[in-house]
């Protein structure tokens, strides 16, 4: 993406130094050209924004989006540009988490993993309270739930992490320092 700006990239990828005006007062030394370019998205208007977002992306930018968010995409791809993007193996993960996510498989704490027959109990106001893990979900009650957080509220009838109210979460920083003394 070109932002009405000199084109210095490819003679910094061939080793050689920018060319730089006398005239130019935008070049500041201390300055990179992608840094230089990004300062300048804060002082375009919101409608020359728009004309970038169209020359890179081939649309309009989507409905409601904030003139700050804009120009962080566009300061984003003007980086990916100079320094290179997601590299193919990120990009497979990434890919595979929102595949994960859209399927509602993705658990809360990739480091969190309960086994289908894990029991959890837990005292809350003089009443114990079982859980048991099922392969699809936690049963409390004899009731089946998609998640520890909705029995959470259930039993304190107030928003609660469910991995926090079990007492899960501790465990598991606990294991992650234990495994870094080692």
């Amino acid at each position: 993406m070109k932002l009405e700006s000199n084109d210095t990239s490819a003679c910094q990828r061939s080793g050689e130094p920018p060319v730089r005006h006398r005239h130019d007062q935008r070049h500041r030394p201390d300055l990179t050209e992608v840094e230089r370019q990004i300062a300048e998205l804060a002082n375009r208007s919101t409608q020359d924004l728009r004309v970038a977002w169209r020359q890179l992306h081939r649309t309009g930018p989507p409905l409601g989006l904030s003139r700050d968010l804009m120009i962080r995409a566009l300061a984003y791809q003007l980086q990916e540009q100079s320094y290179g993007g997601v590299g193919r193996a990120l990009r497979r993960r990434l890919q595979s988490l929102a595949g994960a996510s859209e399927k509602a498989t993705m658990t809360d704490d990739p480091g969190l993993v309960l086994r289908a027959g894990t029991t959890l109990v837990r005292q809350w106001r003089g009443h114990t309270h079982t859980v048991r893990v099922h392969s699809d979900g936690f049963e409390h009650e004899g009731q089946l739930y998609r998640s520890l957080t909705a029995i959470a509220e259930r039993i304190t009838e107030a928003h609660w992490s469910g991995p926090r109210f079990f007492g899960l979460t501790r465990r598991v920083s606990a294991l992650a320092a234990a495994k870094t003394r080692r």
